[in-house]
């Protein structure tokens, strides 16, 4: 029972670091990267729909992406939900391709993306302490039901605190790394 507790903990801690991990590789760096567009929303036959499930996105070189709508009619919807998304980019249509030149960052923008990855970073240490908070609490609970001994409770609290402090310090790294990244000129 306190395996599948951990084992629970632990598999929930992990996907708050892949969200982050997912969350920071939209974070453009200056260089084109696809799944900076991949997320933009674009209406199809009136659902919002991510642009990666109707268009191919690929690199052209390393400041412009190229987007190739699979229907030549959504050329103009895509070019509209590039310019509005909150990324500030300018999209040049070319026939049925769409090419985003990326501007280079200034120091202003810098600041504000790092100080946006750190707010990312501690959402995703918020949760992984709220799994924490979670799972420690069932531990007790099973505890004041007589169904496991004192040791056992603190035995267990000990290892779901590793847990969360690996989780917490692989979110460390991944913040780190992306903020030396963003910071490179």
């Amino acid at each position: 029972m306190l395996k599948k507790i951990q084992d629970d903990a632990e598999s929930r801690m992990k996907k708050s670091v892949e969200t982050l991990s997912h969350q920071l590789a939209k974070l453009r760096t200056g260089r084109a990267h696809p799944s900076l567009l991949e997320a933009i929303s674009v209406v199809y036959y009136g659902n919002a729909t991510p642009l990666g499930q109707i268009a191919s996105i690929s690199i052209e070189d390393a400041r412009t992406l190229t987007v190739t709508p699979w229907e030549k009619s959504m050329v103009q919807a895509i070019d509209k939900a590039i310019r509005t998304s909150d990324l500030g980019l300018n999209p040049a249509t070319a026939g049925t391709i769409i090419r985003v030149p990326l501007p280079p960052l200034t120091e202003e923008r810098r600041r504000d993306l790092v100080k946006h990855l750190k707010g990312e970073a501690e959402e995703a240490r918020v949760a992984v302490r709220n799994v924490r908070r979670d799972a420690n609490q069932e531990v007790k609970q099973l505890q004041k039901a007589k169904k496991i001994t004192e040791d056992e409770e603190r035995r267990s609290e000990e290892i779901i605190q590793k847990l969360t402090d690996k989780c917490i310090s692989d979110i460390e790294k991944l913040a780190a790394t992306k903020e030396t990244e963003l910071m490179h000129v």
